[in-house]
């Protein structure tokens, strides 16, 4: 009889169905998350499997680990082997391992080759058997910030075992969220593992941009920026040497993605114009979303509302970032972005067409805004994208790093032919 919580498998999507996951919990304050990760990757169809350390079960019990998952808890290691079980050569291992939380010490160990928990026995045997290894870090800044801790992520780094960066915040390199650490294993289990861009120049753009009506107010709009670095995650994840240009959305840049931060619709213009300039991309995704108007005189002070309790707001169009892509770098593969807002998907694909010709893009990534889950800050997406030989892809709704996977295959196919 099936475990009452496995109830919630697959609930949400079935991007992990038919996998297995070892989750191992390690002692770090951050261990209170691990149910609600687990929980999570089962939503995604994952059937997941705890590994804790002694310290682990004192912080937070094997009994709450066991009703997360519906699977009994690896507290110790028996004449099972569970480490083979899990980690090792056996039928039945599991196809990924995460590590997390994982601390400072737990980091060490394994970059050392110390298995003397079954949380580092497990991840090592894993590690050796070439299973694929993920690592969320948690742990106080200045540890994560310490030489050899980093030497020691640059290690295991090097073996193959992929980081998911945490989120330094009031001093602490906090475990990275729940939503960003189920789609980066979404993403390594979805069977693409390809190197297809190395050595390739990748430049992206990413999040809105803001025009100043005084100091204090703006023109803008609801993008957040996650599906962008989404595809600078998805790319650089391939090999590529990649660039992310920021607005200011509602998201951090990944850590390990050289990042240029702006603000205004010329910022990101000059920002871009600067990339194309230096080292001309091979491929360029157009994913921020730069305000298409801007204030024609900006108030130097903060307007007040008692003395002006009605303005009249002249607007003026910003510079259009595709076309001066386009003129800038004719031979770079540019892919393009169009967002409307509850039309029929033959409007949208209507559209997405008029961009090909109208800005010589060669792939145009739609969606509909209006629809449930698509788009703006959401955590998922769902596109269709267009070429110039007038064929249609869709790529149904799903977690944003997921709808990336799938948009750079299309470019790199579409490179190719």
């Amino acid at each position: 009889m099936s475990h009452p919580s496995k109830d919630i498998i697959s609930s949400k999507g079935r991007e992990l169905a038919g996998k297995k996951i070892a989750l191992l919990v390690t002692s770090s304050v951050a261990s209170f998350k691990a149910p609600e990760i687990a929980r999570e990757l089962m939503r995604y169809g994952a059937d997941v499997y705890a590994v804790i350390s002694p310290s682990t079960e004192k912080m937070i019990g094997a009994d709450l680990i066991e009703w997360a998952t519906g699977n009994p808890v690896v507290t110790h290691l028996t004449g099972k082997l569970e480490h083979i079980a899990l980690g090792g050569k056996s039928e039945g291992h599991a196809d990924l391992v995460l590590v997390a939380p994982a601390t400072a010490n737990t980091i060490g160990k394994l970059a050392s080759g110390i298995d003397d928990t079954p949380v580092t026995t497990v991840a090592a045997t894993a590690i050796g058997s070439r299973i694929p290894v993920m690592i969320a870090p948690a742990m106080h800044e200045p540890l994560y910030d310490h030489p050899i801790v980093q030497e020691n992520i640059s290690r295991l780094k090097k073996i193959g075992v992929e980081f998911i960066e945490p989120e330094v915040l009031e001093g602490k390199a906090k475990i990275a969220s729940t939503e960003k650490i189920v789609r980066l294993v979404i993403a390594r289990l979805s069977g693409h593992q390809s190197r297809d861009l190395e050595g390739r120049q990748v430049l992206v753009t990413a999040g809105p941009t803001i025009e100043h009506i005084d100091p204090i107010r703006v023109v803008t709009n609801r993008s957040s920026g996650k599906m962008g670095v989404a595809i600078a995650e998805e790319v650089a994840s391939r090999g590529a040497e990649t660039t992310l240009i920021l607005g200011p959305g509602t998201v951090n840049p990944p850590s390990n993605i050289k990042t240029i931060r702006v603000e205004s619709t010329s910022e990101l213009l000059e920002a871009v114009l600067g990339e194309l300039k230096g080292t001309a991309p091979d491929l360029v995704f157009a994913a921020g979303a730069p305000t298409d108007y801007r204030p024609v005189t900006v108030a130097p002070k903060k307007i007040k509302t008692r003395e002006k309790p009605q303005i009249n707001l002249e607007l003026r169009a910003t510079p259009k970032i595709l076309e001066e892509i386009r003129r800038a770098s004719p031979k770079t593969f540019l892919v393009a972005f169009k967002t409307e807002h509850k039309v029929s998907n033959e409007e949208l694909i209507d559209e997405a067409f008029k961009i090909i010709h109208e800005k010589n893009a060669d792939l145009v990534a739609a969606n509909d805004v209006g629809l449930e889950g698509v788009g703006f800050q959401a955590d998922t997406n769902e596109l269709y994208v267009v070429d110039g030989r007038k064929k249609v892809v869709h790529i149904p709704l799903a977690v944003k790093r997921e709808v990336a996977r799938q948009l750079v295959d299309l470019a790199v196919k579409r490179m190719r032919d």
